[in-house]
């Protein structure tokens, strides 16, 4: 007899992007999602596109995919960006290349150009009552 496990009805609606190997340090990334977190969509949009830090452009898109993957749901069809909160978002660092510059008298450098991984993950805002609702 097969049974079949329905779906927990009170798991939040969320949804994340991950942009991985991005040629950028992290520390220069999490600059750029300091800006951000906790805002809603639009607003944190609105704040990477008039942003004059190189990173805006990959946290932007980023945003902007999970968004995307938050609308695909049944549920998430209806949300508008304003309605849609950054409830994550951090950086981890990624493999680091590294390569050689030649130097004088026959020595090398080391340059380290170092990647990151950026993840985002949106839910929707949560309505909270008032206490004088709930009397």
């Amino acid at each position: 007899m097969t049974e079949t496990i329905p779906e927990n009805p009170t798991k939040p609606l969320e949804a994340r992007a991950i942009a991985r190997w991005v040629r950028m340090t992290p520390r220069k990334m999490r600059l750029v999602a300091d800006l951000v977190r906790g805002r809603n969509v639009r607003d944190a949009v609105n704040i990477l596109q008039y942003s004059t830090k190189r990173a805006s452009t990959p946290v932007e898109k980023t945003i902007r995919s999970a968004l995307a993957n938050l609308q695909q749901s049944d549920e998430g069809a209806k949300l508008e960006p304003e309605d849609v909160v950054l409830k994550k978002i951090y950086v981890d660092e990624g493999p680091t290349m590294r390569r050689h510059m030649p130097r004088a008298m026959g020595r090398a450098y080391r340059i380290r150009k170092k990647t990151s991984h950026l993840t985002v993950i949106v839910a929707p805002k949560s309505i909270k009552k008032s206490p004088a609702a709930s009397k």
